[in-house]
Parts: structure tokens; C-alpha cells; sequence
């Protein structure tokens, strides 16, 4: 959607008295007085509702360790939100993939950790609530890094606080079921599943973990669930790659995805940005990148999108590419121009754009 004199039609706060396209309608004539008076009995006679309308942020990678847990210590837990939370917070539902386990005897943060087994303390949840957090997905491969007790422990403090999730859970039944929500009138599903590992991450009948791909139920569910929501979506979390081109695997398993319902499919693995498409009524985003990790050995995977999607009466209208850089280990800001341009130059290359 086209800005005109910076306004978006799509802004749920948009003032329309300064919207240059808006029209007034104004009645003359015989019996307009009593016509008036039923049209304002009525409500405002508009194309555009924004009590229909319903903003959705879907986000990257979220691991609140290492260098981006030491920022938090010595800055404040709620310093990587300092540039970003108030776009996130403002959604309508909030999506964020928190990879690791929050763990009451998480170790103190080490900046300069070499071992690649995760945990959060649950102290850092205050950045969680600062964004605004609707919901979580748990398809990420250090869900279950130090085990049963902390998986466990972190989706009782997710229940506690009234956070649904979906992709994992505390057994195999409950990480595979699909997460249903509604906003403004509008419903979606979200099913998410891990098709990495490792084996120890994914959930089983008797063990919590992330969800496995099984794709014929994955598929199955898909499409009973078009027939009962506005907009399902899929994510993954898939094989990394640290280049923009999505690989053909990876673009077959996305699209089987959209195949079989999916509106929106979203790549919630990448620590680097990828490709994006329309494919088939869907919009699929390959890697969005990271949010919230220490990430800043390269442009790569300092480079973040975050998609803002609009639906609207029940129909998926617009996605937003917001576009940050993460500066200090922690903290993604808004991108200038030049860096937005180099970004989207890039991704828009390599969608064969």
C-alpha cells in the first residue's frame, strides 16, 4: 500500500480528516434530511472499518541468551525493545518464536558462551510483555536444551500468563495441535513443526519438545482448517541458511504448505533474511531473519524483517516488510533508508523480482 503524504489507509490509527483520498458524501434534494437522519442512525457510512480490521506482526528468531542476555543484565531487560516495542506492541496479535526455555536455574548470562545449549531466566518474560506478545511458537531446536524440567517449567509460565502457543508443547498430541485465535472478527489458525531436530528437541507421547514434521497430518490439517478460519498460517522452523535464495527443498516443503491451505507460511528459523513470494493465494516468506539474538558477526544476520500483515473483513490485504538492523547484541533499530534499500535490493534479487 502506497503512502500519500506519509499516511497509510491501513493505519488502525489513521486520522481520515488528513487522508487526501477521502470522500464525503453529502445529500440534497427532497427527503435528504430524513435520509440523513437513517444514515447516521446507522453509523458512519465508510469502506473502511477499522473495528474489521486486524493487524498481525509474525517475527524471527527470539533467543533471549549469550551476548543479547548480557545486554539485558547490564542495560536493562527492556533495553532491545527500546526501538522496536511500541510497532510490536501495537498489533493487533503479536507473534514471537522464542527458541529456548525459560528456567529458574538458568545459569548467569555469559557473553562469551561456546557451547550452543540454551536457557533464559524468567525474569527476562518483562521484555516479552513489553512487546506485547499475543502469542509464542516453540518449533525452535533449543526448546528442550536442558531438558524435561525447564521445557515443562517454561509453558507453566506461559500459561500462567495467558500466552497460547503452538509447534511445541508438553507432549506430542499437544505441541502438534493447532493454535486457533480471533481478532476484530477476524479468525486464524497456526500450526507450526521442526523438521531439523535435533532427535532429543522433538516432543514424543510421553515427552514435552517442539513439534516434528509430519507432513501428511500437517497437510491434513491444513486444509480442514481453511474451511474453518479466515487465514491459516504455517511455520517452520527449518534448515538455516545464511543467504538470501531459498533452496528448493526448502521452497517445495513451504509451498506443499500453501497447497494445502495456508494463506500465510513464514520461515521462523533464519538468522539471515530470505526470500519471499505469492504463491498459490499465499504469501510465504522464506527467513525473516532475527529479532531478539546476539547475532552481529555479519550484515547477514544483522539484517531483520519483521512482516505486518492486515486483514480485513476476513480477507488477508496487505504485508508490510518493517526492516531493522540489530545494533549491540540486542537491540533492532528502524533501518535508514540506504540500509532498507541495499536490504530489499537483495531479498527482492534473490525472489527473482
Amino acid at each position: 500500500v502506497l503512502r500519500i503524504d506519509g499516511l497509510n489507509v491501513l493505519d488502525k490509527a489513521l486520522d481520515l480528516t488528513a487522508y487526501p483520498l477521502a470522500v464525503d458524501i453529502g445529500l440534497e434534494g427532497q427527503g435528504s434530511a430524513e435520509l440523513a437522519d437513517v444514515l447516521a442512525a446507522e453509523g458512519a457510512l465508510t469502506n473502511r472499518n477499522a473495528e474489521e480490521m486486524t493487524t498481525l506482526i509474525m517475527t524471527g528468531v527470539t533467543a533471549l541468551v549469550r551476548g543479547t542476555a548480557h545486554a539485558m543484565e547490564t542495560r536493562g531487560v527492556l533495553f532491545p525493545a527500546q526501538d522496536i516495542g511500541e510497532t510490536l506492541a501495537a498489533a493487533d496479535l503479536t507473534h514471537i518464536s522464542n527458541e529456548v526455555p525459560f528456567y529458574s536455574q538458568c545459569p548467569p548470562a555469559d557473553p562469551r558462551q561456546e557451547t550452543l545449549v540454551f536457557c533464559s531466566s524468567p525474569a527476562y518474560m518483562d521484555l516479552l510483555r513489553a512487546v506485547g506478545t499475543d502469542l509464542i511458537e516453540l518449533t525452535g531446536n533449543h526448546f528442550q536444551d536442558y531438558g524435561d524440567t525447564a521445557t515443562l517449567e517454561t509453558l507453566d509460565l506461559y500459561n500462567e500468563e495467558g500466552w497460547p502457543y503452538y509447534g511445541g508443547g508438553a507432549d506430542l498430541e499437544d505441541a502438534s495441535r493447532p493454535l486457533m485465535m480471533e481478532a476484530n472478527g477476524n479468525s486464524f489458525s497456526f500450526i507450526g513443526c521442526n523438521p531439523v531436530g535435533p532427535g532429543y528437541a522433538w516432543a514424543t507421547e510421553d515427552r514435552p519438545g517442539a513439534a516434528p514434521c509430519n507432513w501428511e497430518y500437517m497437510h491434513g490439517e491444513l486444509d480442514r482448517l481453511a474451511e474453518e478460519v479466515d487465514v491459516p498460517i504455517a511455520t517452520f522452523q527449518y534448515w538455516e541458511h545464511y543467504f538470501y535464495e531459498a533452496t528448493a527443498d526448502q521452497i517445495a516443503d513451504f509451498r506443499s504448505m500453501a497447497d494445502a491451505g495456508a494463506k500465510i507460511v513464514s520461515g521462523s528459523q533464519a538468522h539471515h533474511p530470505q526470500a519471499f513470494e505469492f504463491y498459490n493465494g499465499a504469501f510465504i516468506h522464506y527467513g525473516l531473519g532475527n529479532l531478539f539474538f546476539d547475532q552481529m558477526q555479519s550484515l547477514g544476520t544483522r539484517q531483520e524483517f519483521v512482516d505486518r500483515h492486515v486483514i480485513y473483513q476476513g480477507r488477508h490485504i496487505s504485508t508490510e516488510l518493517l526492516t531493522y538492523m540489530l545494533e549491540d547484541y540486542a537491540r533492532p533499530r528502524p533501518m535508514t533508508a540506504e540500509e532498507r534499500t541495499a536490504l530489499l535490493s537483495a531479498v527482492f534479487a534473490a525472489s527473482g523480482w
